[in-house]
């Protein structure tokens, strides 16, 4: 059994967001997204892939098709496959975020 204390795992970085494996799987992503303020992911799509963002701390613009809201602490959001989505922190606090994507082969493209 593995577990994780995923605040220790938390690392930022000035130049951008930081992208953080969890657990690794051949089946799905888990991950943590670290993201000092201004910092963000581009918006993109998975063909065949869902993806949800929890916030753990802090808070983003979630961005998924032609919406965008804020995703407050304690908050998810879900991108359904195809979709394009995105995040991006225009808050003056760092934020982090867990992210968990399924079936891990999921083709990204950018949009």
């Amino acid at each position: 059994m593995e577990i994780k204390d995923l605040r220790s795992l938390v690392v930022f970085s000035e130049e951008k967001m930081q992208k953080i494996e969890v657990f690794p799987s051949k089946k799905m992503r888990y991950d943590l997204y670290a993201l000092l303020p201004g910092q963000g992911q581009r918006v993109h799509t998975h063909e065949g892939a869902d993806k949800v963002y929890y916030a753990l701390e802090g808070e983003v613009i979630l961005r998924v098709g032609d919406e965008e809201a804020l995703l407050p602490e304690g908050s998810a959001g879900f991108a359904p496959a195809g979709t394009p989505h995105g995040v991006k922190n225009v808050s003056a606090s760092p934020a982090v975020l867990l992210v968990v994507m399924a079936p891990r082969k999921g083709a990204s493209k950018t949009t």
